[in-house]
């Protein structure tokens, strides 16, 4: 395994990070743990969770995922040796109205956190992380940014910022970081951190793949310019990049088969795209799915790539994409698919 660091902490965190998504809807509590002792025993020692999960969202469901992850520690007494994120919701929705309706106000990051302790059964969080902004804004698949003046939000940023600086004096969060966040809204968060001497964000969890590379926009000059390290996610787009949707393999389990109201990753620009990719890994013989995860993991900006898989043959090639490296040769004609069909899936 290869290691970094949180930024601007001295937290040692593997470059391979565990996601776990799927615990507790597609996958079974044994399941997870089995997962969990693969992960660890190949050298990963992080692990991505969050109090939505697992996802697709629903009120029966809410939390089963840090649970697992709990029992898991309990059992294992592997807490000391694991670095945990986890999440609170952001703007409220119907979709998470069974989870909370109040968004990031001081109560509602104190009522998260306290629950989150409870399912992962531990005492602190190394990184608790913003999952989506408040404010109306460009995330999850919109490409644009359209103001909307009915938007009602107001600038809450130095609030957030108080309210998590309290848990972290308090012991329960070690450090704090954004997801599916915009270059404004990170840089408003340093801002706020420089000014007024509050909590630093030291990374940021978005989607980056070979179907969505808009964080090499705006984001990647703050990522490396501030020290805000890239938790990419969905670097398979939801197992599109592995070709299985393609070539007619998935089964009817399969994510996107399974849950269909997913269509970030199924767009006929995706799969042209995807047809692309998967030939490329082909005409190098290395796997597409390797090929799509090691062009993430040599990123400059990325601090650990999240994978996720439903069974222990997934996860042990996740996992070994850590050892490829990828040509320049190869990168460039990543690259020259990507500007014929820039970001498909953004």
């Amino acid at each position: 395994m290869k290691f970094t660091k949180l930024p601007h902490t001295n937290i040692k965190v593997s470059k391979i990070c565990l996601g776990t998504m799927t615990w507790g809807r597609q996958n079974t509590e044994s399941e997870g743990h089995e997962q969990l002792d693969y992960a660890f025993n190949e050298g990963i020692n992080f692990i991505d969770t969050a109090e939505l999960y697992p996802v697709p969202a629903t009120p029966e469901t809410s939390g089963r995922t840090s649970e697992i992850i709990g029992t898991w520690l309990k059992k294992t007494g592997n807490r000391d040796k694991v670095v945990i994120a986890s999440k609170v919701i952001g703007r409220t929705s119907d979709y998470v109205a069974h989870i909370r309706t109040t968004g990031f106000s001081p109560l509602s990051i104190q009522d998260a956190i306290e629950k989150e302790l409870k399912r992962l059964q531990t005492d602190y969080i190394d990184l608790y992380q913003l999952h989506w902004p408040e404010r109306l804004t460009n995330t999850f698949g919109k490409l644009d940014y359209k103001h909307d003046p009915n938007d009602t939000w107001q600038d809450n940023f130095n609030e957030v910022l108080h309210e998590l600086d309290k848990h972290i004096k308090a012991g329960k969060i070690r450090y704090v970081g954004l997801s599916n966040e915009k270059a404004w809204g990170a840089m408003r968060y340093l801002e706020e951190h420089k000014i007024h001497n509050l909590p630093r964000m030291v990374t940021i969890q978005n989607a980056y793949s070979l179907l969505n590379r808009t964080f090499e926009g705006d984001l990647a000059e703050v990522s490396i310019r501030e020290g805000i390290g890239l938790l990419a996610y969905s670097a398979l787009g939801f197992g599109m990049l592995t070709g299985k949707y393609i070539n007619g393999t998935a089964n009817q389990h399969s994510r996107l088969n399974r849950f269909p109201q997913l269509k970030r990753y199924s767009g006929e620009r995706t799969r042209k795209a995807t047809e692309k990719y998967v030939q490329l890994a082909k005409d190098y013989n290395i796997s597409p799915a390797q090929m799509a995860l090691a062009f993430v993991n040599q990123q400059p900006f990325l601090t650990s790539n999240i994978i996720g898989a439903t069974n222990l043959k997934q996860l042990k090639e996740n996992i070994d994409s850590i050892h490829i490296n990828l040509s320049n040769a190869l990168v460039s004609e990543i690259n020259t698919i990507h500007k014929a069909i820039p970001n498909p899936a953004p």
